[in-house]
């Protein structure tokens, strides 16, 4: 016997509802026969609220009884998706797997197959792809980063200025150029927020996002934010040693 659901959903002229289109998918995913009806102005959408004493569309209804909005059918199934608020490592895991994909592309293209040619696009993509996510929001990422950081809290116009300082180190690592420069300013950028970051965290024990990603960053400041500090460290120590 086929499973059949109704759904009401927003379609007008101005205006799909997404979570509408996203019930409808899950609903065929999991093998239901859709009977499907479209609110097609504002008027009707308010008067389908009110009928039913719901705040929201889209409204599922599975044999007779309503299910409620995509999030209550996620649940229904047993798939409830996270929270999209919330603290979250899953901006920098979606960098730093990218990047490091990124790096293995390069080095086929290059032919430069080695472990710190690995290292050095790794780190020097990751830089970049960072300091664009901060100039998104430079007045954002700004007020965040005030929040930690040891020298913009004592000379302000340095947390405008560092997203173009790691975009700089960034790409002069990645294309090799000016080596000195690259490596003082990632010394000086990295071994500064490394400090900062553990004072915050490890010793004064705050709870704070970091600005790592951006102005509305929800990743915790913590062990994995610290990363992006050790890596330029790492990656600088590494080009003195091969100099």
């Amino acid at each position: 016997m086929s499973k059949k659901a109704i759904l009401y959903r927003m379609v007008i002229d101005n205006h799909i509802c997404p979570y509408g289109l996203k019930a409808k998918d899950l609903l065929k995913r999991n093998g239901y026969q859709i009977e499907e009806h479209l609110l097609t102005t504002r008027a009707e959408t308010d008067a389908f609220k009110e009928q039913h004493g719901v705040k929201t569309t889209p409204q599922t209804f599975i044999d007779g009884k309503r299910i409620g909005g995509y999030d209550d059918l996620q649940t229904y199934f047993g798939k409830m998706s996270k929270p999209l608020s919330g603290a979250s490592y899953q901006p920098l895991y979606a960098i730093f797997i990218t990047t490091a994909l990124l790096a293995l592309a390069t080095m086929h293209l290059t032919q430069n197959v080695s472990l710190f040619s690995f290292v050095r696009y790794f780190v020097s993509l990751s830089m970049c792809v960072l300091a664009i996510l901060k100039l998104q929001n430079l007045s954002g990422f700004s007020s965040g980063f005030l929040g930690y950081d040891l020298l913009a809290q004592r000379y302000v116009p340095y947390s405008y200025a560092y997203p173009f300082l790691e975009a700089g180190a960034g790409l002069l690592m990645f294309a090799a150029l000016l080596k000195p420069l690259a490596i003082i300013i990632a010394l000086f950028i990295g071994s500064i927020g490394a400090i900062s970051v553990i004072k915050a965290v490890y010793i004064d024990k705050r709870e704070l996002k970091c600005a790592c990603v951006g102005g509305d960053s929800q990743v915790p400041l913590g062990a994995i934010s610290l990363t992006e500090n050790i890596m330029m460290l790492v990656m600088a120590i590494w080009m003195i040693i091969l100099l």
